[in-house]
C-alpha cells in the first residue's frame, strides 16, 4: 500500500502497546472486603500455583510440556501476588525481544548457516562411524 498518494509526508504510527493492568490481586471483590478472608485466598492462590509449578519441574525432565506448566503456574500466582506479575511482564518483554531479535534478517541468515554447518558435520560423523563400525549399535561391537 502506497502510504504517500495524497502527496503528504508518510508519517509511521508507532506500535500500538496494550495498557498494562494494575498490579494487585484480582480476587473478587467480595473476597477482597474480609481481610481473613482474602489471606485465605492468597493461601489457596499460592498452593495451588506451587502444585503446579512443581509438576512442571518434575516435568522438565520426564516427558511433558514442563516449562509451558512453570509458566502456567507462574500465571496463577500472577492473579494474586505483585512479585508474579512483575516476574510475569519481564519475563513477556524478554520473549517479545528475542521474537523480534530472531527476526532480524542477520540474525536468521547467521542461525541458518550455523544450523546447516552443524548439519554437515553431524552428516560427516554418522558417515565415518557407518564406515568403520557399520550399522551396528555401540553395544553390538566386537571386534
Amino acid at each position: 500500500m502506497n502510504t504517500q498518494s495524497n502527496g503528504g509526508s508518510a508519517v509511521i504510527e508507532e506500535e500500538a502497546v496494550p495498557p498494562e493492568q494494575p498490579l494487585g490481586s484480582r480476587a473478587p471483590h467480595f473476597i477482597k472486603r474480609s481481610r481473613p478472608l482474602h489471606l485465605s485466598w492468597q493461601v489457596g492462590v499460592f498452593v495451588v500455583g506451587l502444585a503446579v509449578v512443581v509438576g512442571g519441574v518434575i516435568m522438565l525432565p520426564l516427558p511433558g510440556p514442563g516449562w509451558l506448566v512453570i509458566f502456567a503456574g507462574m500465571a496463577l500466582w500472577a492473579t494474586e501476588f505483585v512479585w508474579a506479575q512483575l516476574v510475569l511482564r519481564w519475563a513477556k518483554r524478554k520473549v517479545t525481544e528475542a521474537t523480534q531479535k530472531a527476526l532480524d534478517p542477520k540474525v536468521r541468515r547467521r542461525n541458518i548457516i550455523l544450523t546447516a554447518v552443524g548439519v554437515v558435520i553431524i552428516a560427516a560423523l554418522l558417515a565415518v562411524y557407518v564406515w568403520k563400525f557399520g550399522f551396528s549399535m555401540p553395544w553390538n561391537i566386537s571386534e
